[in-house]
């Protein structure tokens, strides 16, 4: 059994980024922009609305405070700092999902802050105390062996680590830089191919073609990449022709 993500409502008043009613129809949960690096109370709104309507489980995506760089810049922001967008993220997403009749089933921190989370500690406290704070029934999603994982459990919570079929690897187990050629992968084939080994083998080749061990219980196709919807679409068929049952994280941990 696996869960199968994306990255959702990360578009911004006039603007559309992705295209979430498509992705809904084949994704299990979803992670929501709560308007630091995307998304803005009616997008959000919307975003809730799709999923519960698609039965898909909504989650938050906190981030910097980074529209212009869509999240994806390092800032140099204190723990206690991070511990408070945080919590301020996931408040705002809790009481719209609340509007619509849902519970946030996950929080993914975005970008930036998602791969500092991996590798320092301090980060990695301040966004597992702001999950365990506001909701310790919220399941902690991040880089598998992680600090974020490992703060998670600190804080007693449920965590779920997740992999990337639409991302290279580099050999120590983090995400290839997006500057770096051969970042993004594409192609529905190759995608779907690498999740079936990602969930059957637990094992994922490297931008350098070294092989890594990678066990996860949540797949992700980021929503803003090209032709994300065929993707998804190729994974979850791919998964399920070879009996994997694809369902949502709080069925899984």
């Amino acid at each position: 059994m696996i869960d199968l993500n994306a990255d959702i409502g990360e578009s911004f008043g006039i603007y559309t980024i992705g295209n979430d009613e498509e992705l809904l129809r084949t994704i299990t949960s979803g992670s929501v922009a709560c308007g630091f690096h995307a998304g803005d109370p009616s997008v959000m709104r919307r975003t809730v609305r799709a999923a519960v309507r698609a039965g898909v489980a909504v989650g938050a995506h906190p981030a910097f405070p980074d529209l212009v760089g869509f999240g994806r810049r390092e800032l140099a922001a204190t723990p206690e700092e991070i511990f408070d967008c945080v919590v301020y993220q996931i408040g705002a997403l809790s009481a719209i999902a609340r509007t619509e009749g849902a519970r946030l089933q996950h929080v993914k921190p975005h970008g930036a802050l998602y791969n500092m989370s991996a590798k320092r500690k301090d980060v990695a406290e301040a966004i597992a105390r702001a999950v365990a704070t506001v909701d310790e029934d919220l399941i902690l999603v991040g880089l598998p062996g992680s600090e974020l994982l490992a703060a998670g459990r600190r804080m007693s919570l449920r965590t779920a680590a997740e992999a990337f079929v639409d991302r290279a690897y580099e050999a120590d187990g983090t995400l290839t830089p997006r500057h770096l050629s051969g970042a993004i992968l594409s192609g529905p084939g190759a995608v779907a191919e690498r999740a079936l080994r990602i969930v059957r083998d637990r094992h994922v080749t490297t931008r350098t073609g070294s092989e890594l061990a990678l066990h996860a219980e949540t797949l992700c196709v980021h929503g803003d990449t090209p032709d994300a919807v065929s993707l998804a679409a190729a994974v979850r068929l791919s998964l399920e022709q070879a009996g994997i049952t694809v369902a949502p994280l709080s069925k899984l941990v």
